[in-house]
């Protein structure tokens, strides 16, 4: 068994795999399995994305996103939502592990249940990416956008350190709101509001 120590830092770590060794979906899964307290993403590219533990207070304020979107997924009872511990394989072969999403049940119904226990194949229909202290803005631009593009429906990216939420849809301009207090996701979330009391 061949071990990688990798200092701990707050930026993420990128590690660019030549494509002779590029993994298989399968050598990902046992690479995550086998560093469980990483957060490990996978680029279209096949670039590995080692990532540390969030910090407590973003880690708090992803519990507070979670709570909200629990609440409304399970009065709404369309979809399931996802916590920043899940990961998707998009339909580009990158694996993603937004802060928070959601997706239409009978989407995620489709899926068979080996799917559903591993990195299910599958582009939330709904994600939320919360910019940490230490975030490079523009890379979760362009992750957001890959979201768009690989099938997501509506967007969030919450930005604390300036106090603004970019709204992503496919095919339009992305929307900046200022410090709003909240953010409606209709019509794509029919009734779901997200507070932004708790998360700023």
């Amino acid at each position: 068994m061949t071990t990688l120590l990798i200092q701990a830092q707050s930026t993420p770590l990128k590690v660019h795999l030549p494509s002779a060794l590029q993994m298989t979906n399968e050598q990902f899964y046992d690479l995550c399995l086998g560093n469980p307290d990483l957060r490990i993403e996978r680029s279209a590219t096949g670039d590995v994305v080692i990532m540390s533990p969030a910090f407590s207070d973003t880690g708090n304020r992803n519990f507070e996103i979670a709570i909200e979107l629990g609440i409304w997924a399970r009065r709404d009872g369309t979809g399931i939502g996802f916590d920043s511990s899940a990961g998707f394989t998009l339909p580009n072969g990158a694996t993603r592990s937004p802060d928070a999403s959601w997706t239409k049940l009978e989407r995620w119904n489709a899926l068979s249940d080996s799917q559903k226990a591993s990195f299910a194949p599958i582009c939330p229909d709904f994600v939320i990416e919360l910019r940490s202290s230490s975030d490079s803005l523009t890379e979760l631009q362009a992750k957001m956008q890959e979201y768009m593009d690989n099938g997501t429906r509506l967007g969030l990216l919450i930005d604390r350190k300036n106090r603004t939420v970019q709204i992503y849809r496919p095919d339009r301009t992305c929307e900046l709101l200022d410090a709003p207090e909240s953010v409606s996701c209709d019509p794509e979330l029919p009734g779901f509001t997200l507070k932004m009391a708790r998360i700023w």
